[in-house]
């Protein structure tokens, strides 16, 4: 038989258990979160794309939006035109997968794309990041299409 002293220190002993469980959940997040900074939701500002001793410069802030939005394990890309799909310029593209990050190399391996041919494929990017902006640079290989190419993309971290 319990006593009023032992139901007492049992309530208390629950009760620290519980705060302890909540701290450390709240230290675990806050560590994670310090550890990967590159979740988030990026806007593309400018694409590089160097193939073949060609430079092309894209500029995603006139014509065309395109996000990327990064949790602690996946990531998705939307892009579309800016006039609603109602002239020349109409477009929709997207895609999504997996990625890893170990120090300042962030491989994306995509999963799903609009432009199939792209699906399956690894894609290694060195990454720097610094206030709000991020930029990421590696080479694109995509062989059943054709692609093998050097591709910089700077991007600015949105706000709520």
């Amino acid at each position: 038989m319990m006593t009023q002293y032992t139901k007492l220190m049992c309530g208390l002993v629950s009760c620290a258990t519980l705060l302890l469980a909540c701290e450390t959940k709240k230290q675990s997040d806050a560590v994670h979160q310090t550890a990967l900074p590159i979740i988030g939701t990026w806007q593309l500002i400018s694409g590089t794309t160097i193939e073949k001793g060609d430079t092309t410069v894209t500029w995603y802030t006139k014509n065309v939006s395109f996000i990327k939005i990064i949790n602690d394990t996946h990531f998705a890309f939307l892009k579309h035109d800016l006039t609603k799909g109602k002239d020349s310029t109409a477009s929709f593209g997207a895609g999504g997968g997996y990625y890893s990050l170990k120090d300042s190399t962030y491989t994306e391996h995509l999963e799903y794309c609009s432009d199939r041919e792209w699906e399956g494929n690894d894609f290694p990017f060195t990454i720097t990041i610094q206030n709000d902006t991020l930029v990421q640079q590696g080479v694109e290989k995509v062989e059943g299409a054709g692609i093998n190419r050097l591709n910089i993309e700077r991007y600015v971290r949105l706000k709520k």
